[in-house]
Protein backbone atom coordinates (compact mmCIF):
# COMPACT_ATOMS: atom_id res chain seq x y z
CA UNK A 1 0.00 0.00 0.00
CA UNK A 2 2.61 2.19 1.02
CA UNK A 3 4.43 1.42 -2.72
CA UNK A 4 1.35 3.60 -4.32
CA UNK A 5 1.57 6.62 -2.34
CA UNK A 6 3.74 9.59 -4.40
CA UNK A 7 5.15 12.62 -3.46
CA UNK A 8 5.33 15.26 -5.40
CA UNK A 9 7.71 18.29 -4.13
CA UNK A 10 6.35 21.73 -3.39
CA UNK A 11 7.14 25.19 -5.79
CA UNK A 12 6.11 26.95 -3.12
CA UNK A 13 3.13 28.35 -3.83
CA UNK A 14 0.34 26.47 -3.40
CA UNK A 15 -1.84 28.04 -5.95
CA UNK A 16 0.45 26.94 -8.85
CA UNK A 17 0.61 23.60 -7.26
CA UNK A 18 -3.21 23.26 -7.88
CA UNK A 19 -3.05 24.20 -11.26
CA UNK A 20 -3.39 28.32 -11.48
CA UNK A 21 -1.07 29.78 -13.92
CA UNK A 22 1.61 31.11 -12.78
CA UNK A 23 0.31 34.83 -12.87
CA UNK A 24 -2.77 33.65 -11.04
CA UNK A 25 -0.78 32.13 -7.97
CA UNK A 26 1.36 34.73 -7.40
CA UNK A 27 -1.85 37.18 -7.55
CA UNK A 28 -3.43 34.76 -4.86
CA UNK A 29 -0.85 34.09 -3.00
CA UNK A 30 -0.18 38.24 -2.16
CA UNK A 31 -3.98 38.22 -1.48
CA UNK A 32 -3.53 35.73 1.28
CA UNK A 33 -0.52 37.13 2.73
CA UNK A 34 -1.64 40.31 2.85
CA UNK A 35 -5.48 39.54 3.96
CA UNK A 36 -3.72 37.52 7.05
CA UNK A 37 -1.49 39.86 7.66
CA UNK A 38 -4.63 42.32 8.24
CA UNK A 39 -6.13 39.53 10.35
CA UNK A 40 -3.00 39.37 12.16
CA UNK A 41 -2.91 43.08 12.89
CA UNK A 42 -6.92 43.25 13.83
CA UNK A 43 -6.13 40.38 16.63
CA UNK A 44 -3.00 42.02 17.91
CA UNK A 45 -4.68 45.31 18.15
CA UNK A 46 -7.46 44.50 20.40
CA UNK A 47 -9.88 46.21 18.87
CA UNK A 48 -13.41 45.78 19.63
CA UNK A 49 -15.39 45.59 16.11
CA UNK A 50 -16.80 48.81 16.21
CA UNK A 51 -13.32 50.34 17.34
CA UNK A 52 -12.05 48.60 14.22
CA UNK A 53 -14.26 49.04 11.66
CA UNK A 54 -14.06 53.30 12.95
CA UNK A 55 -10.63 53.15 12.23
CA UNK A 56 -10.50 51.39 9.01
CA UNK A 57 -14.13 53.42 7.97
CA UNK A 58 -16.24 50.14 7.29
CA UNK A 59 -19.57 48.37 9.02
CA UNK A 60 -18.49 46.43 11.76
CA UNK A 61 -20.12 43.69 10.18
CA UNK A 62 -16.89 43.84 7.76
CA UNK A 63 -14.71 43.85 10.73
CA UNK A 64 -16.04 40.45 11.25
CA UNK A 65 -15.95 38.97 7.70
CA UNK A 66 -12.17 39.91 7.94
CA UNK A 67 -11.75 37.99 11.54
CA UNK A 68 -13.66 35.33 9.67
CA UNK A 69 -11.53 34.89 7.15
CA UNK A 70 -14.22 36.63 4.40
CA UNK A 71 -11.64 38.88 2.72
CA UNK A 72 -13.18 37.93 -1.04
CA UNK A 73 -15.61 41.37 -0.35
CA UNK A 74 -12.37 43.46 -0.49
CA UNK A 75 -10.31 44.69 -3.33
CA UNK A 76 -6.70 44.38 -2.83
CA UNK A 77 -6.25 48.25 -2.65
CA UNK A 78 -8.49 47.85 0.40
CA UNK A 79 -6.94 45.47 2.40
CA UNK A 80 -3.49 47.23 1.68
CA UNK A 81 -5.22 50.18 3.09
CA UNK A 82 -6.57 48.16 5.60
CA UNK A 83 -3.04 47.02 6.59
CA UNK A 84 -1.44 50.61 7.01
CA UNK A 85 -4.00 52.07 9.12
CA UNK A 86 -3.96 48.96 11.69
CA UNK A 87 0.24 49.23 11.43
CA UNK A 88 0.09 52.81 12.14
CA UNK A 89 -2.43 52.78 14.74
CA UNK A 90 -0.29 50.05 16.30
CA UNK A 91 3.07 52.47 15.57
CA UNK A 92 0.94 55.07 17.52
CA UNK A 93 1.05 57.02 14.35
CA UNK A 94 -2.90 57.04 13.90
CA UNK A 95 -5.26 57.85 16.59
CA UNK A 96 -8.94 56.81 15.99
CA UNK A 97 -9.64 60.32 16.59
CA UNK A 98 -7.20 61.75 14.00
CA UNK A 99 -8.58 59.22 11.81
CA UNK A 100 -12.35 60.82 12.31
CA UNK A 101 -11.64 64.28 11.89
CA UNK A 102 -9.20 62.96 8.62
CA UNK A 103 -12.36 61.15 7.28
CA UNK A 104 -14.40 64.26 7.83
CA UNK A 105 -11.93 66.75 6.23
Amino acid sequence: MSDDLKFEESSGNVFKDIGFSDEEAEALSFRTKLAFEVFTLLKESRLRRVKAAKLLAVDPADISKLKNGDDEHFSVTCLSDFRDRLKGYMDGQVSLSEKDSTQNA
